[in-house]
C-alpha cells in the first residue's frame, strides 16, 4: 500500500546519498543510511532539498530500487537512494530526474563567480554574467535561455525552474574551470577563442587593413591576423598573452581527458 502520503499522514522514510552529495548534509547524516521524519504528501524532490541537497546535483534517484523523478510522492518505510553524476558508467537508461537533456552547453553565472565566467567564454562557452543579477533574474533566465546555472549558493539551486545547474566547490576561478570541465565533460566541446571575454559576444575576423589605426605599430607590423568583438569594438591578435592563454587552455583540457581516461579505465577493470 503507497497511500500513507496521500492520506494526509506524516511518515518515515529511510535515506542514503552517495559521494559528493554527503558534502551538503549535516555531518551526522553523512555516508550512512538514516530514517528521516517526512511531512504529509512530501516529494522526493521536497525531501532531498530538505535535507540540504539542491537538485541539480542530483541525477538517479531510486526508490525501493526503481528509478524514480523527483516529483515522485513517497511513503512510508520507503529506501531513497540518491545519486551524482556517474563518471564511468551510462545511467540514460534509468534516468527520470529531467525530461530532456541540454542540447548546447551554455551558463549563468552568479554574482561571485565573474572570473569563473571569463575564464568560459576563453574556452569557447557561452556564458552570462553580471554581479548585479538578482537570484529571479538569474533563475529566469536560465529558463528563457536553457542555460546552466553557475553558482555557490545551494539555495539558488533549489528554484524550481531551475533544472540545471552545477554548485561549484573550488574557490579560485582556475580551479573551479578544472571542475567544470571534469565534472560537465567539456573537453571536447571547448572552442577557444571564438567569444569576448568582456561581452560574451562573438570574435569576427578582422582585415588587416582596417586595425592599422586601432593597434601599435609594432603589433601592426609583426602580425597578420586579427578579430573584433562588434559590442566592443576591441580589436585582438595572437601576441603573448593569446599564447598564455592557449596554454591554459590546453592544459585544462588536457588534464580533464586524463581525468575522464582513468575513470574509463577504473570502471572497465572494475569486477
Amino acid at each position: 500500500m503507497r497511500d500513507t502520503a496521500g492520506m494526509g499522514t506524516a511518515f518515515t522514510a529511510t535515506f542514503r546519498f552517495y559521494e559528493e552529495l554527503n558534502d551538503f548534509l549535516a555531518r551526522p547524516l553523512r555516508r550512512r543510511a538514516f530514517s528521516c521524519p517526512c511531512a504529509a504528501n512530501s516529494t522526493a524532490k521536497h525531501m532531498i532539498e530538505a535535507l540540504g541537497v539542491p537538485h541539480t546535483e542530483v541525477e538517479l534517484i531510486l526508490v525501493n530500487g526503481e528509478s524514480v523523478g523527483f516529483e515522485h510522492p513517497l511513503a512510508e518505510g520507503d529506501r531513497v537512494a540518491v545519486y551524482p553524476k556517474f563518471e564511468a558508467l551510462d545511467i540514460r537508461p534509468l534516468l527520470r530526474v529531467r525530461a530532456n537533456p541540454l542540447r548546447e552547453m551554455r551558463f549563468i553565472a552568479d554574482a561571485h563567480l565573474g572570473g569563473l565566467a571569463q575564464l568560459l567564454r576563453l574556452a569557447g562557452f557561452d556564458t552570462l554574467y553580471d554581479n548585479h543579477y538578482a537570484d529571479e533574474a538569474i533563475e529566469a533566465l536560465a529558463a528563457a535561455e536553457h542555460r546552466v546555472v553557475l553558482t555557490r549558493d545551494r539555495e539558488l539551486l533549489k528554484r524550481r525552474t531551475i533544472t540545471h545547474g552545477c554548485y561549484v566547490r573550488a574557490l579560485r576561478p582556475r580551479a573551479q574551470l578544472d571542475e567544470l570541465f571534469e565534472r560537465l565533460d567539456l573537453a571536447a566541446s571547448a572552442r577557444p577563442f571564438r567569444l569576448c571575454l568582456t561581452c560574451n559576444a562573438p570574435l569576427r575576423r578582422i582585415p588587416r587593413a582596417e586595425v592599422q589605426t586601432r593597434v601599435p605599430a609594432g603589433v601592426f607590423e609583426r602580425h597578420s591576423r586579427f578579430v573584433t568583438c562588434d559590442v566592443c569594438a576591441r580589436v585582438f591578435w595572437e601576441g603573448t598573452h593569446w599564447r598564455r592563454m592557449r596554454a591554459l587552455i590546453d592544459d585544462v583540457a588536457g588534464t580533464a581527458l586524463d581525468q575522464a581516461r582513468r575513470s574509463v579505465q577504473d570502471g572497465n577493470a572494475a569486477p
